[in-house]
């Protein structure tokens, strides 16, 4: 591991806005009471990567409480670090794998999930590594309030594709889709954050897929 990414690990175990593995654990149930000391809906970003989409949700809506979730803590590092900058206190970071999501949240416990340019996982031997696999939906299902949705934004024409036919498959609720999100009427203030990478699609022309769904 380089000098940079040690770093950076060192950096994030002092932060107080960082939880780790098992030291997440003792926050199932209470993240909202507990961690931020309220009562307002929370709401994670899955593969969260530096954080960016889930700091300037924080930015934009001060009454819920946002939680970036992966596991490479060089990357939750940025956004843990400019939110400490900002004094952004209504959103955290937990350094986990997503497959153990049910150890760190309470059935009910989040108000909505978003999954933002996730790792595809276009080889069909890795369909259940995919964020919208029957295995994960399963998880989100549990912590989700009844009522609450999942977001998926990506570049990805297959991987929107896919979720949509497990839509359809598992007959979930639809709430919205696009294949063109820029070129389309859903645009709002929460849709029009961009990550790094999104800037980049964008500039190379490529269109960004969008859907939202919920579970009966």
């Amino acid at each position: 591991m380089g000098k940079d990414k040690l770093r950076k690990f060192a950096e994030i175990a002092t932060f107080d806005n960082v939880l780790q593995l098992e030291e997440g654990k003792v926050m199932k149930g209470k993240w909202a009471s507990q961690h931020f000391g309220n009562n307002n809906p929370v709401v994670l970003e899955l593969a969260c990567g530096k954080g960016e989409y889930a700091v300037n949700m924080a930015k934009l809506f001060p009454e819920k409480n946002f939680i970036g979730v992966d596991y490479k803590g060089n990357r939750i590092w940025r956004g843990a670090k400019t939110a400490r900058e900002e004094l952004i206190n209504n959103v955290a970071f937990l350094r986990i794998q997503i497959e153990t999501l049910l150890d760190f949240f309470e059935e009910g416990e989040v108000d909505e999930i978003w999954i933002t340019f996730p790792d595809p996982q276009p080889q069909i031997s890795r369909e259940k590594k995919r964020l919208t696999s029957d295995k994960f939906l399963a998880r989100y299902r549990h912590v989700l309030k009844e009522g609450g949705c999942v977001n998926l934004k990506t570049d990805n024409d297959g991987l929107h594709a896919y979720t949509f036919g497990k839509i359809e498959e598992l007959k979930l609720t639809l709430h919205c889709k696009t294949e063109d999100l820029y070129r389309s009427e859903l645009v709002n203030d929460m849709l029009a954050i961009k990550t790094y990478y999104e800037k980049k699609y964008l500039a190379d022309n490529k269109n960004i897929n969008y859907l939202k769904f919920s579970f009966n």
